[in-house]
Formats: structure tokens, sequence, C-alpha cells
């Protein structure tokens, strides 16, 4: 018999997007977060249908919406044959199930769709085994209720098709002995990057990392800095497991650069605990490049969700490396490039990362940051002494070398911890 292969259709979808009358949820309704969360949708490989902005005075625990609200939904999901219906909401398990049972069809609320995206695009076994784990302890939360309601579900693929055989035969027991098993892969991909940094600061090699919002354009940058050709792209989520390169900034001076997940409004927490072996790069970094995308007019708000971002990660006051703004992407806002260039200082540069547009004054930056705990001295060595001569030029930034007599005059630019070696 002839097996024939069919590629599985993509699912049809609708996206909720709810409206919160109190003003604590502003942002909720911004039309950024509705064209975020519509990418979001199209970012698992879904055809959305329809969106749907949804008033929401009171939240309902059973059903979060009211149930007119509810019954407008199952009929469009009804007329339309829909497949998904999307919530730009983080749902308890209580209103998942009753709004999958009013509306016959799967039902996936805000955090449930960013651990699709992720599932799809880890590559490494570290992305993939961090993936699991969030997805793990955030079904852990919905095994309060039974099952069953998984069967009324509709096929699919990913973490969004159907019950599935694993979903179906795994009980709390289960799950939690595959969170431990996975939590201790994870220890050891941690001691592993612990022993891999102890490694770079024994031979003095600072790490820059870039965070940002996601599809800022930290993966372009990080590509055009270090001549990489790590993936990048114009869609959300593009870049989940961490690379690492080191970057020769000449005078002897070089770096390891790190590229980082983006991040995003209410970043699930399973996410961001289970990605900290991944972020303990941003963590142990000597120094942040916070890469913005400013020709988004939503560049203000996306800041204040990196900075909360880190400060949850413990980077916050003594305890967070200095931190360059990269304000990324003046190519897309000539209007405002005149506007930040006259607020520039050391801590803020306007670049491109697509035309490569500021990206010397970048690297003047970052060198200036790597010398400020430098100290210019002047030596005289003879010149037989070549292998002083030699140490001279493999860890200083010689600034002038001029040979009198028989004596060489050097002078350099030191880092603080090479001056004990002299």
């Amino acid at each position: 018999m002839e097996m024939i292969e069919t590629e599985e259709e993509p699912a049809w979808a609708i996206a909720i997007h709810p409206r919160m009358a109190d003003a604590r949820w502003g942002e909720h309704a911004s039309a950024s977060r509705l064209h975020e969360f519509e990418q979001l949708v199209l970012s698992c490989d879904c055809l959305l249908k329809e969106s749907k902005e949804v008033p929401i005075r009171k939240i309902i625990p059973a059903t979060l919406m009211g149930s007119g609200h509810l019954k407008s939904i199952a009929d469009i999901v009804e007329e339309e044959e829909l497949d998904v219906i999307f919530v730009d909401h983080n749902l308890s398990p209580v209103q998942q199930k009753n709004i999958e049972t009013a509306c016959n069809a799967k039902v996936v609320d805000r955090t449930g769709l960013i651990l699709e995206i992720f599932g799809a695009r880890a590559r490494t076994r570290e992305g993939v085994l961090q993936v699991q784990l969030a997805s793990l302890n955030y079904q852990l939360g919905r095994l309060v209720h039974s099952w069953t309601h998984l069967e009324r579900q509709r096929g699919g693929h990913g973490f969004l098709g159907g019950p599935g055989e694993r979903q179906i035969e795994l009980d709390r027991r289960m799950i939690r002995d595959s969170i431990k098993k996975l939590q201790q892969e994870l220890s050891l991909v941690q001691r592993m990057r612990s022993t891999q940094r102890v490694g770079r600061q024994r031979h003095d090699i600072p790490t820059v990392a870039l965070v940002g919002y996601t599809n800022a354009g930290k993966s372009t940058l990080f590509n055009r800095l270090t001549k990489a050709d790590v993936y990048a792209a114009d869609q959300l989520f593009a870049t989940l497991d961490p690379t690492l390169r080191k970057l020769e900034l000449g005078s002897h001076q070089s770096l390891m650069l790190s590229d980082t997940v983006g991040f995003v409004q209410d970043l699930p927490h399973e996410l961001v605990n289970a990605f900290r072996a991944t972020l303990e790069e941003v963590i142990e970094a000597d120094l942040i490049l916070h890469v913005r995308d400013i020709s988004d007019s939503e560049s203000p708000m996306q800041k204040t969700v990196v900075e909360d971002t880190l400060r949850h990660l413990g980077l916050d006051g003594d305890h967070c490396p200095p931190i360059i703004e990269v304000l990324n992407k003046v190519d897309q806002a000539p209007e405002v490039k005149s506007r930040i260039l006259d607020g520039i200082d050391g801590s803020r540069v306007a670049v491109s990362a697509l035309t490569e547009q500021g990206l010397p004054e970048l690297i003047a930056l970052i060198q200036t940051w790597m010398q400020q705990d430098s100290t210019r001295c002047c030596m005289k060595i003879h010149v037989s002494d070549g292998k002083t001569m030699a140490w001279c030029h493999q860890h200083a930034e010689v600034l002038s070398e001029n040979l009198v007599d028989e004596w060489v005059h050097f002078e350099l630019l030191l880092a603080e911890k090479y001056l004990h070696q002299l």
C-alpha cells in the first residue's frame, strides 16, 4: 500500500481583545496592543478570519465577559466555521473551559499563544527544554479541573491541536515528575554556562548583552556588529535561543556579544522563570545594550516593559550593569532623528542596523565604556626586553612608541586589572 502524505491545513481563528473599563487597563485597548496580538496569532501559522474588541465593565469570574458578548462570539464561530478563539488576556481554567463549551471551539489565552510560538521557534536542546518546562507549569495550573473539556476541541497541531495522547495521559504526578526532570537537565545547562562565563572572566573578556522589545532589531544589529548570520526576520520572537559571538573592537579590545529573546507586554511568568538559564547571560552581563525601535509610536511603552522585565530578573539599582540605549531604525523615522540626536549623551546613541548608520558611534561608546577603568601610563623598556614589549602590545592600547638610544618609550592605556602585573 502506498502512503500519501498530506499537509495539515492551517486553522481559522478569531482574535478577541478584551477592553477593560478600569483605567489600569488603558494600554489594553491601544491600537498597538491589538496589532501586536494579531501578529502573535499569525506567528503561530493560523489564519486570522476576524478580530473583535469586547468592552468589559466588570470581569465575570466564570467567563471573563458577559453572556451577550459570549453569544456574539459563538455565533461568529459557528457562522464562519472557525477553529480557534484567541483571547488577549490570561484566562483561568474555569474561564477557558466555559468559553470552549459555549462556543464549541478551542480557546487559547495570551500565555498559551506565546507558549505555542516559543514551542515552534525553539531550535537548540536548551530552548526546547525551557519551552517544555514552561508548558508543563502552565498545564499544571489547569489540572484543577478535569481534562474532559479537551475532548470538545477540534483538531490542530502543537499546543493548540486537540487533546492529544500525551495531554490525556498526563496527570498531576506525571507532570510534576517531568518538571523535576526538566529542571535537573536545565541545571546542567546553567552549570555549563556558568563554567563558560568563568572561563571568559579568567581571560578578561567582558560580556555585552543585547536586550529589547521583540522585533526591535536586536538580531539584525547583532549580525551587523559581529558579521554573524543569526536568523533575523520582521516577526515577533524571531530569536529564542541565545547566541554569543566574539566582537573585535581593535586596539586589542574584544568582548562577547550576546543576542537574547525579546520581551513583550505581559510576558508570562512561566516563560520568564523557565528562560532564566538563557537570561542569565543578561543577568551576568558587564554591559547591557537596550535596543529600541524608535520608529514605533509605542516605543516609550516598550521601554517600560523592558525595564520592568529587567527588574523582575533582579537587575535594579546597584545590581544592574551600565545600560546604553540603542535607538534603532532611525532610517524609518527621519522626522524624529534630529530630536533624538539633540539629546544624545554617553548613554544613548541613534543607529540603523539595516543601513549601518550610527554603528561607528555605537562602537565608540562601547570602547569608551571599556576604557573607563583604564589608566594612562608611560614605560621605558630596554630594546632587549622583547617579552615585556610583547606583553604591552597584547594587553594594552599603545598610544605611542618611540625609540630613544637603546630604550623604547611607551605611552599606554592600561586596564586597572593589569596594573599589578607591571
